[in-house]
């Protein structure tokens, strides 16, 4: 049995999958950005930085603007069959999410380095920089310049106290 079948040998009108797909995540990122803006009031701590809504509508705005790009790209062809490695960096996420449960500090470096070894990287420096100086540099600019504060765990038990 094929995971991922081939819808264009099923049905005689790609056309109609290249736009309803896009046009489907756009209708859900309206959905998901009219429901971001129905918070009912915003913790004390974050009424100084970005306000709750500000980080998820920024992101809802990156898909649209993704999904209209591929409305508009020119390419019919059927994409190739996904590779080992792309199943295995899916794998990973699905592991990401575990370990974020514990610490997501934590689970954030342990994703970076492995992603990076993954995808082929071997020079022990850059591995130690991305699984390193990627996590501290995300939870700085999240904790310090936005001033919204990561889930307690593990590692972030330390920082806050």
């Amino acid at each position: 049995m094929q995971p991922f079948v081939d819808v264009s040998k099923h049905t005689s009108n790609r056309t109609v999958f290249r736009y309803l797909i896009p046009l489907g995540i756009i209708a859900f990122c309206v959905l998901a950005y009219f429901l971001s803006t129905q918070f009912d009031r915003v913790p004390p701590i974050l009424k100084r930085g970005m306000q709750p809504s500000d980080f998820p509508q920024l992101i809802i705005g990156l898909i649209i603007i993704l999904s209209v790009w591929l409305i508009f790209r020119d390419n019919d062809k059927t994409p190739k069959r996904m590779t080992k490695v792309v199943h295995l960096t899916m794998g990973l996420l699905v592991g990401f999410l575990i370990i974020a449960d514990i610490d997501l500090f934590l689970g954030l470096g342990l994703f970076a380095t492995m992603l990076t070894i993954l995808w082929g990287e071997r020079r022990a420096w850059a591995i130690i920089l991305v699984g390193l100086f990627v996590p501290f540099s995300v939870f700085f600019l999240f904790d310090s310049i936005f001033e919204v504060r990561f889930p307690r765990g593990l590692l972030t038990n330390i920082w806050y106290g």
